[in-house]
């Protein structure tokens, strides 16, 4: 699924919110105070994917997310009074991060409003930075209206994830470091919540490089920027493991930028936001959030559109919940067969479980787990039924231990 803009994009024109200039202003403020992240080849990923993969490693920024760049600018950017009096945002945690440290190192006061459901890694990272933290609001949208009112009373300055040109332009930088880096490309695949990532880069990059092709990427639940572009209400919703980009609304100043500079956004599924996590730690040894990770999903949901061209992913941030991360894996395990759920159905005897269990093991099965089950309705008086978990090498491993079962006396169901 995918979203094109109105316009064709083009060389950006001076009449756009956020300039070249601006971005390359903001690489000067922040040189040496935020990681100059790597931009390496995959190769495994390369052949996975039938592109030609580099990824920009933000997650090996300090607080794990690109975020930093565009918090740090715009505190740069504050008058001596207004860095007296503090800052706030709102933020789902990457941001939150990014003003927290960075104003820590400052000496500015802060105060972040996160909403429930927020991972607690970022939280506690938050507060570990030197925030004020406060969990308000079931959404984005209500933390945002809670910051506001703290915002007014308490005489801060807001610092917003994504619709504010310092930060857009802090975000640019990116973009920059990716052309020095890398002689030619073609194309860009950027994660979009708010879409200051995206903007900052496309301005940055359709400056120099008009030729190359700006992508951006958006879960199912959240197509914000999609709806934009179609002049439509976005209907958003929903627990996606890609928390970092999910935003009901994108920016004001963003959605003027990508009309114009974006060539086509892509809506990603579910599964493929959880391929792409267990790809970059499996594959490339590294860790990826649900949004860190969309650019890899989109090249692994719409393959034929970037086939044999020479794509650069921004890897945003790694700031996954351990607990989920663990999930993910593990569901990937799943969907590979390399864990397998099966029931046994037999006689209430003794050495049955024995039996059956031995037949797994002399065939290279390792059993996780085994629920005994007496009581079901569908099991005869005089039978037993086992629901076994057990792990193995692959798919076809999988099928040779059911076959061996079946041949034992012992045909499995689903579980």
């Amino acid at each position: 699924m995918s979203a094109k803009p109105n316009a064709n994009p083009g060389q950006p024109q001076s009449s756009l919110p956020v300039t070249l200039a601006d971005i390359e202003a903001a690489a000067k403020a922040i040189e040496g105070q935020v990681e100059r992240s790597p931009l390496r080849y995959s190769r495994t990923l390369s052949e996975i994917t039938g592109a030609q993969v580099w990824i920009k490693f933000e997650n090996l920024q300090f607080t794990a997310s690109f975020k930093e760049r565009g918090a740090l600018n715009k505190l740069l950017s504050l008058s001596n009074s207004e860095k007296a009096a503090g800052v706030i945002a709102m933020s789902a945690g990457n941001h939150a991060q990014g003003v927290a440290y960075h104003a820590s190192r400052l000496g500015i006061p802060s105060t972040i409003v996160m909403p429930n459901g927020t991972p607690f890694v970022k939280i506690e990272h938050t507060r570990n930075f030197g925030a004020k933290v406060i969990i308000e609001g079931e959404t984005l949208a209500d933390a945002d209206a809670h910051a506001r009112e703290l915002e007014k009373k308490e005489q801060l300055t807001f610092v917003h994830p994504f619709d504010d040109k310092h930060v857009i332009a802090g975000q640019g930088t990116i973009g920059l470091e990716v052309m020095e880096d890398l002689a030619d490309f073609d194309a860009v695949v950027i994660p979009v919540g708010g879409g200051g990532l995206s903007s900052g880069i496309a301005t940055a990059i359709k400056s120099r490089r008009p030729a190359v092709a700006i992508y951006g990427v958006e879960p199912a639940m959240y197509p914000s920027l999609s709806a934009e572009l179609r002049g439509e209400e976005p209907k958003v919703g929903g627990a996606t493991i890609a928390e970092g980009i999910a935003v009901k609304k994108v920016g004001r100043l963003t959605a003027e930028i990508l009309r114009r500079l974006m060539e086509q956004v892509i809506v990603v599924s579910e599964e493929d936001l959880e391929r792409a996590v267990t790809l970059f730690a499996t594959v490339e040894k590294t860790i990826a959030e649900g949004a860190g990770a969309a650019g890899l999903a989109a090249l692994l949901a719409e393959p034929q559109l970037f086939r044999s061209r020479k794509v650069v992913l921004i890897l945003t941030g790694g700031n996954i919940d351990t607990r989920l991360l663990a999930s993910v894996l593990t569901r990937s395990l799943v969907r590979e067969k390399r864990i397998t759920s099966v029931r046994i159905i037999g006689n209430d005897q003794p050495g049955l479980l024995a039996k059956v269990a031995t037949v797994i093991g002399d065939n290279g099965g390792n059993i996780i787990e085994v629920f005994h089950n007496r009581m079901a309705l569908d099991v005869p008086a005089k039978g037993a039924e086992f629901d076994i978990t057990m792990e193995t090498r692959d798919a076809r491993h999988t099928q040779e231990i059911l076959d061996a079962l079946t041949r034992a006396g012992f045909p499995p169901r689903s579980a």
